[in-house]
């Protein structure tokens, strides 16, 4: 028997994540990044300041993009002049990416807006969605997050 949509988790986890996202955007706009671009950006600087120069791919497996789509985003960050794509000396068609000094100072500011988004969206529930997404995911979706 089919459920109503308010008795449907998947229906309410669909409307749920679409007023999340509107809430994200509306946070990163001021910063005139769009979410997509956020979470390229923050991926990349995360993996930076933690010791790595990542590549196109290393980037869009932390973000867990498709490959293609981040090298346009990429691109768009680059020519906003937060990103730098330099060219890998192990493999010629490979891309290094490097946060800039504006994307440095960008990407921290970026991430709180998301984080106060969160906060205020999650409230009280926030360690208990933390736990139920990371069921959800695959296990190799998030392992490599867990550093």
């Amino acid at each position: 028997m089919a459920l109503r949509p308010g008795e449907s988790p998947g229906f309410l986890l669909w409307h749920a994540t679409l007023r999340w996202q509107r809430d994200v955007t509306a946070a990163l706009a001021p910063l005139d990044l769009t979410h997509v671009q956020f979470v390229l950006l923050a991926c990349t600087w995360w993996l930076q300041t933690h010791g790595e120069h990542p590549n196109q791919v290393a980037v869009a497996r932390q973000a867990g993009t498709d490959f293609r789509m981040t090298s346009q985003v990429v691109r768009a960050l680059e020519a906003k002049g937060l990103l730098v794509r330099d060219p890998d000396p192990a493999d010629a068609r490979a891309r290094l990416l490097r946060v800039t000094d504006a994307g440095l100072a960008l990407a921290p500011r970026a991430v709180e807006a998301v984080e106060a988004v969160d906060r205020a969206f999650f409230g009280a529930d926030a360690e208990t969605a933390t736990d139920l997404f990371r069921r959800l995911a695959r296990p190799d979706d998030v392992a490599h997050l867990e550093g």
